[in-house]
């Protein structure tokens, strides 16, 4: 049955779509990467405090995170519900693409600046819009409750989430919703059933050549003479000898199946002169993908081996720094099956004529005829849980419980927590061809390919609070499964608690936009 309140929500969506798509494009125009997300952090502020929220910025002591809070005392009898929602605003850097038909940066920007993949962009104002909309309807219907709405930066390197749930950010709620765009199949308007993500641990090591005149040092021996004196390899040779030697890890440790992945890169290399001196300073970040804690335990150490057995090699010392410890996520039936009537109520994204014609015109432009109907049907269609979940399972062992890695599973341990997902823009491809990147990253920027995504989560996510601030039952089954899941809630005996043992690593070499004398540029000029 669709109640009053939900009727509300998804006209609010309606009547503010206009709204939903200038913002959309907002954020995908500001592009900005991990942990330097000022100006979409900052937005995101702005408006919720004209919209009436309490907001703490700089929550979690990260600078562009945040965490509002709205409440509804209206019809209040007693205990009100308190119900969360997030956004993530972050982009990639090198992947900088405009919103337009052909591959091009956005204007005045290098190819190597920020931009939006996923896109994060979209996934946050999907759920800014769902939030919005769950207020008006409260309003509107006299619903008492609290909405809470993080502000979750670095996703891509899994920065906030541990943070928030280590520091207390998501207790007290019953009940977070998960939206996240999507497009790779089975996973493509649906909700996720069993298999959830699983863990990720990401670090910086830093070589520093700090005392490079040991280097050869004897008893006696000279000050050197000339430039062609023995000196320490320095912290770039540690680098590549660390990179090297964790790539063979790569190869010989991790199988082809099963969710693993280490990917790499350089935040730092050189900081010497071109005087023979030895480079003093220089840092690769690694993230690893896991299904299980004990594998990122694993994977680390052998990682630490690597690192102390490359600086001492190169007249170096290391350090290890936290970027993220993330965990694997945990299910909640019930939680899925209120968002997945809720899809169901909202339906599927369709994407009209004039998108296609879009879509038709990239196809050209990258060499292949463009198609009757160039989105893949996919898009357009609904795959029950349990349905994807099987599809998922087809590839994986029977023993192994989460698959891949997203930082939303912090969030899981805390309270029941959903996870769904709707379908983003993709297009059909011939046999044999595949779109380079950034088509995919166009699409999300475009208003007449993203809207669709948009409006659709956005509604899907009001519709999904105001059934958990109405429906006492459904609230207590939620509450009672997670209870069951950790042997007792928070604190239970099969309880995970937070691995998050480290400050936020805002301080280091992050990429990021600078201001110049040549004016506000990324930091890889554009070479204009």
């Amino acid at each position: 049955m669709v109640t009053a309140a939900a009727t509300s929500a998804m006209g609010f969506v309606d009547d503010h779509k206009h709204d939903l798509s200038a913002w959309t494009r907002t954020i995908f125009d500001y592009g900005e990467t991990a942990w330097r997300e000022y100006r979409s952090a900052d937005w995101y502020v702005q408006l919720l405090r004209k919209q009436g929220f309490d907001v703490e910025t700089g929550s979690g002591g990260m600078p562009t995170a945040f965490c509002a809070h709205w409440t509804n005392r209206a019809g209040s009898n007693g205990h009100a519900p308190t119900v969360g929602m997030y956004a993530e605003y972050d982009a990639v850097p090198g992947n900088c693409q405009d919103a337009a038909t052909v591959k091009r940066p956005r204007s005045g920007l290098s190819e190597h600046a920020g931009g939006h993949t996923d896109p994060h962009s979209g996934l946050g104002i999907s759920s800014l819009g769902g939030l919005l909309a769950t207020k008006a309807a409260m309003e509107k219907q006299g619903i008492a409750g609290t909405l809470r709405f993080t502000g979750e930066p670095a996703e891509k390197v899994r920065g906030s989430k541990p943070i928030h749930a280590a520091r207390g950010y998501y207790d007290g709620l019953d009940g977070m919703i998960s939206f996240h765009p999507f497009y790779m199949l089975p996973l493509c308007n649906t909700v996720r059933w069993d298999t959830h993500c699983g863990a990720a641990y990401s670090m910086i090591y830093r070589f520093v050549c700090d005392q490079p005149e040991r280097w050869g040092l004897s008893d006696g021996a000279p000050i050197p003479q000339s430039h062609s004196a023995v000196r320490a390899p320095g912290a770039n040779d540690a680098l590549m000898m660390m990179y090297m030697a964790s790539k063979a890890l790569r190869d010989s440790m991790l199988p082809h199946q099963g969710g693993w992945s280490i990917s790499e890169a350089i935040l730092t290399a050189g900081q010497a002169t071109a005087d023979n001196l030895p480079a003093g300073l220089a840092e690769i970040q690694y993230m690893m993908r896991v299904p299980t804690i004990s594998m990122a335990e694993q994977i680390t150490a052998c990682l630490d081996r690597n690192a102390e057995h490359a600086a001492a090699m190169t007249g170096c010392r290391f350090e290890r720094h936290w970027v993220c410890k993330s965990r694997p996520g945990l299910a909640n039936h019930t939680m899925a099956d209120i968002t997945w009537e809720s899809l169901n109520t909202v339906g599927a994204p369709r994407w009209n004529e004039a998108a296609k014609s879009i879509a038709r015109e990239m196809q050209m432009n990258v060499g292949i005829e463009a198609m009757s109907e160039p989105f893949m049907g996919e898009c357009e269609k609904l795959i029950s849980p349990q349905e994807a979940e099987a599809i998922l399972r087809r590839d994986l062992p029977p023993s192994q419980i989460n698959s891949t890695s997203d930082d939303y599973t912090d969030m899981t341990w805390h309270a029941p927590t959903v996870r769904f997902y709707v379908a983003r823009p993709a297009l059909r491809a011939p046999r044999g061809f595949a779109y380079p990147g950034w088509v995919m990253n166009a699409l999300g920027g475009i208003p007449e390919t993203i809207d669709p995504m948009v409006n659709c989560a956005a509604k899907t996510v009001a519709l999904t609070a105001l059934r958990l601030l109405e429906d006492d039952a459904a609230r207590k089954r939620a509450w009672d499964e997670f209870s069951e899941r950790t042997g007792g809630g928070i604190g239970g005996s099969k309880w995970m608690p937070p691995l998050c043992d480290y400050e936020p690593p805002i301080h280091f070499r992050w990429p990021e936009y600078v201001t110049t004398a040549r004016g506000r540029e990324w930091w890889i000029p554009t070479g204009a």
